[in-house]
């Protein structure tokens, strides 16, 4: 990106907020921002000695700056498979926890869940009768809470509450997940 360009910021407008649905307080409009009802709904910022920012069409092609916080929250319900199938189309995939640390960021996540739990991308393989990540990582962590089952058409969700244990629930239950 050279000096004089403008670039996605990941702020857009539906009551201002981050591509990550948090909230903001800091804020760097150009003098010339009024905050009236449009349709422009992205923000912008000018790499230059202002590095203000502006609004414009998000379907604007810009160059744009990438966020370090890989895990997003979804606060949609949604069965296992419609939120792998989310997951896939808007980011990566279903969240996987390889390492305790990866377990309290997605824990921190999940407590702004609108669910009680919220899915992860941990499945139970029938006919190989064995757990899997969809992303293929390796199992090196769990969080398994009481009464784990191994059985078909199971995944594994995670309470939003309390130890954030991993619990065993029916595909077709309806709840909030985690993507990266």
């Amino acid at each position: 990106m050279s000096n004089g360009t403008w670039s996605i910021i990941g702020l857009f407008r539906d009551t201002w907020k981050w591509s990550d649905g948090s909230r903001f307080s800091f804020r760097l409009w150009n003098e010339k921002f009024n905050n009236q009802p449009s349709s422009k709904g992205c923000a912008f910022t000018m790499l230059n000695k202002e590095h203000s920012w502006k609004i414009d069409y998000c379907s604007s092609s810009k160059s744009f700056f990438c966020y370090n916080n890989k895990f997003i929250l979804i606060n949609e319900n949604k069965t296992w498979v419609e939120a792998l199938n989310y997951c896939r189309e808007k980011y990566h995939d279903l969240v996987s926890i390889t390492s305790l640390d990866e377990q309290r960021w997605i824990q921190d996540r999940a407590k702004n869940a609108s669910s009680p739990y919220v899915w992860l991308g941990l499945r139970y393989s029938c006919t190989l009768d064995f757990w899997f990540w969809v992303s293929d990582e390796k199992i090196s962590y769990t969080n398994w809470g009481p009464n784990k089952t191994d059985e078909c058409d199971m995944s594994v969700a995670m309470e939003t509450g309390g130890n954030n244990q991993w619990v065993t629930k029916p595909d077709n239950e309806k709840y909030n997940f985690i993507c990266f």
